[in-house]
């Protein structure tokens, strides 16, 4: 039994640390929490709200920041978390070398073309973004809904059976933030 909670659990809480460390130091864009605690609602929401419980896709979920925001690279996760992991940490980063929108194209083109699992996390990532963005001046929080909107419509062509529920939901909660706005 132990040997399984092990097997199961120890690259999940390794993640977790290491998320924790790579990200130390960096604050949400309120100034005042932790940017870590950002990739632990992912985790979450993947979790508690998806209903996703693969120990894999929550490791990715926690990890899905660090090559993007971090000096974490491809090769340090693949190192420590496995070349699948690595991949799909990978689908979710921005190439931050290419102009805005030619990297905003990219990227939702990554996210078409992603699997579930890596769907899975952006959409957690979207909807923690979505909750985070009511404390949002209006003109941040007018491009986190437009930010938003851009990834799901990008996604919405090719969702698999486990990805349609999550993506319902996101695509739901950010409707009713649009309608609140135009009141």
């Amino acid at each position: 039994m132990s040997e399984n909670i092990e097997k199961t659990h120890r690259q999940l809480l390794e993640a977790i640390s290491f998320a924790a460390r790579a990200h130390q130091g960096q604050w949400r864009k309120d100034g005042q929490t932790p940017y870590v605690s950002h990739v632990f609602r992912v985790s979450m929401i993947v979790r508690d709200v998806f209903a996703v419980s693969d120990a894999r896709v929550l490791t990715a979920a926690v990890l899905h920041d660090t090559v993007e925001d971090t000096t974490t690279d491809h090769d340090d996760l693949a190192e420590h978390f496995g070349p699948e992991i690595a991949q799909w940490v990978a689908a979710l980063s921005k190439d931050k070398r290419l102009p805005h929108d030619v990297r905003e194209q990219a990227y939702c083109a990554q996210l078409r073309q992603a699997p579930w699992q890596v769907q899975i996390c952006k959409l957690a990532d979207i909807l923690d973004n979505l909750m985070d963005s009511r404390n949002m001046p209006p003109e941040k929080q007018a491009r986190s809904l437009s930010n938003a909107r851009r990834y799901l419509e990008a996604m919405a062509s090719n969702l698999s059976e486990p990805t349609r529920h999550a993506w319902e939901l996101v695509s739901g909660f950010l409707n009713t933030l649009q309608r609140g706005k135009q009141s």
